[in-house]
């Protein structure tokens, strides 16, 4: 590695749902917006930075002398676009700190990789190319995202190398950070890279994205066994990106990116290999759900705890965490020993804090109704009040510091149902988020999360596969892609779409 190499350091962190409410300066202060030297401070130390930016901090550290200069990395919970003010600003600031930066020997960026704006639809190919115009063409530049990203050709032609999460539920973000910059390294060292990339016409619903099992986790091992095979040459990275569908833009689809050491044909043939079992395995793309009666059904008769998950509600991919569906089903049918969280709700949160811990009050959840969001009303005892301040213990918020802002444990006292409430959006994705509110999970029978697929990395101490069911019910993640009035997305597509056809590239 060059002696003591500069790296500049930026990020912008976005799932960008085209369905939600705009996501605005107060979303990223309420989560993540660091500037300058601050964040080499934070990213030795427990924070709310990117689990990347502290993964690639530490391995570059263990790889001997190196100086970091960072210059923008901001972040906001799964939300609409992203006003434009806001990106202009984030734009500006990484321009003007990236050029007095100048020169450096390489660039890192941490994006989660599916935003957008309102008035812009590739955020991520505008960034990368600003990058690359500024370092210029020879200056390594890579990039980690999340598994979920859309990726654009203009990012990926900006880029020496994109390297995308492999495990859903995310839990392998310091992992791919770790592997840029030991890719970061070798390119510091001289080796440059060659990229193959082929779109696809798939947007598979988020619940048959998980890497555990099913034709996603099929494709993410076909892919990691070839970098670790030999003969199908100098692969350095392969990253089979799943997508978000719900950004609703051109560039949606299931897409491979991969990287080589030097040798384009390996890339291109390995991408190919992938593109074709994608195709050729895309009917498995079925969601497997139940309907709230089916749900209401297993709850009654089961002699072991059960989770559900309200994956049509999912704050983790632009839901607002407070649809009544299932809360009121399942107390209607007056299930016993029932929690339900988050339900994001702050002027509910606060009626609870008014009235006090023990105090009764009449709870309105959803006091201003909205689409999905309507009004369910009950008389309610406070349990407990927090700050909604906690540290992650599991999962993808491991070792990271998270906020639902003021919150509050409250039970229905008809029924006995409990409902943690919170300020913030914020899936459901870590017992440390009931734990805080002095919930022993492991006495809970019914549990019923806002989350589409990392509460399954957080509660699996608890809840076995056997025992976990999703659950459809209208909201802004439904799974059911033919209920959602997309606009944008490029027709036709499977499995929206039976009659999609897909041509291999020119290059195959």
């Amino acid at each position: 590695m060059k002696k003591n190499p500069k790296v500049a350091i930026t990020g912008f962190a976005l799932e960008a749902n085209s369905f939600s409410p705009v996501s605005t300066r107060e979303d990223f202060e309420k989560s993540c917006w660091h500037e300058g030297a601050i964040i080499t401070e934070l990213a030795r130390q427990t924070s709310n930075l990117p689990a990347e930016v502290t993964g690639f901090y530490a391995r570059m550290d263990e790889k001997g002398a190196w100086t970091p200069v960072p210059t923008i990395v901001i972040g906001a919970p799964p939300g609409g676009p992203v006003v434009q003010a806001v990106w202009t600003e984030f734009m500006e600031k990484l321009e003007k700190s990236l050029r007095a930066a100048m020169p450096v020997d390489a660039v890192y960026v941490s994006n989660h990789g599916a935003s957008s704006a309102e008035h812009l639809d590739d955020t991520e190919g505008d960034m990368m190319s600003l990058i690359r115009r500024i370092v210029g063409p020879d200056v390594p530049v890579i990039a980690t995202h999340d598994l979920h990203c859309n990726v654009s050709e203009r990012t990926v032609d900006a880029l020496d190398a994109l390297i995308s999460y492999r495990t859903n539920p995310h839990v392998d973000q310091r992992e791919r950070a770790a592997e840029a910059a030991d890719l970061l390294v070798e390119m510091l060292s001289g080796m440059k890279t060659q990229k193959a990339f082929i779109r696809m016409p798939i947007t598979p619903p988020s619940v048959t994205l998980l890497t555990a099992r099913g034709p996603y986790a099929d494709l993410v091992k076909m892919g990691t066994a070839m970098m670790q095979t030999p003969t199908e040459g100098p692969i350095a990275n392969v990253s089979v990106s799943a997508g978000f569908v719900f950004s609703d833009l051109p560039k949606c689809g299931i897409t491979i990116c991969v990287t080589s050491r030097g040798d384009l044909a390996a890339a291109q043939r390995c991408a190919l290999k992938l593109a074709r079992a994608a195709w050729a395995d895309r009917a498995r793309y079925v969601p497997d759900m139940l309907e709230i009666p089916e749900a209401i059904e297993k709850a009654q008769q089961t002699t072991v705890p059960l989770l559900f998950a309200d994956v049509a509600d999912n704050p983790g991919g632009g839901g607002r965490g407070n649809t009544s569906w299932l809360l009121a089903a399942f107390n209607a049918a007056k299930i016993p020993g029932v929690l339900l969280g988050v339900f994001i709700d702050p002027a509910l949160a606060q009626q609870a804090h008014q009235a006090g811990e023990g105090r009764e009050f009449d709870a309105v959840f959803n006091a201003t109704e909205s689409q999905f969001s309507k009004r369910f009303t009950g008389r309610a005892r406070v349990l407990k009040l927090t700050d909604g301040e906690g540290l992650g213990r599991r999962g993808i918020l491991r070792g990271k510091k998270f906020s639902l802002g003021p919150s509050a444990l409250i039970e229905l006292v008809d029924t006995g149902t409990r409902v943690v409430v919170g300020s913030l959006r914020r899936q459901l994705c870590d017992p440390a988020m009931l734990e805080m509110h002095g919930i022993d999970i492991a006495t809970v029978r019914i549990l019923i999360v806002k989350s589409r697929g990392h509460y399954r990395a957080g509660f699996d101490e608890f809840f076995p596969e056997s025992q976990i069911f999703d659950v459809d019910s209208p909201g802004l993640t439904t799974p059911n892609l033919k209920n959602v009035d997309f606009k944008r997305l490029p027709r036709p597509v499977f499995p929206i779409d039976q009659d999609a056809t897909w041509t291999e590239p020119a290059w195959a």
